[in-house]
């Protein structure tokens, strides 16, 4: 499994304040995309002129910011399978409960400890 891309995300229900932060901090926006689920979620990537990425997460239903590490990796069960050996695990259930988009799978999991990775694999990139 190769890691093609590793970086926070900041899940927030105050997103505009937090882009404009990072967009102070220059900061660009360099991708949107919205969440498949129950809750209306979007996603934006930016990126600066050193190649540094944060990702900030629209989510209006959350009480407080959560800091999360997205990862992107070119095969998606063989992290699952790697993550899941070290005790990683979807606390929605399986791996049935990744979300699939036209562009990549991507699923939530959660450490022993309580870490949070989102990972996903791109299938147009």
């Amino acid at each position: 499994m190769k890691i093609t891309s590793f970086n926070p995300l900041i899940v927030s229900p105050d997103a505009a304040s937090l882009i404009k932060l990072f967009e102070d901090l220059g900061f660009e926006r360099m991708h949107t995309s919205d969440v498949p689920t129950t809750n209306e979620i979007t996603n934006y990537t930016f990126k600066d002129a050193d190649g540094h990425c944060v990702d900030i997460a629209d989510a209006a239903n959350m009480e407080k910011d959560m800091t999360i590490i997205r990862m992107n990796v070119d095969d998606f069960d063989e992290a699952y399978d790697m993550l899941t050996a070290r005790g990683f695990k979807n606390p929605k259930g399986g791996k049935e409960h990744a979300i699939v988009t036209d562009t990549n799978i991507s699923i939530l999991m959660v450490s022993p400890s309580g870490f949070i990775y989102i990972y996903q694999c791109r299938f147009n990139s």
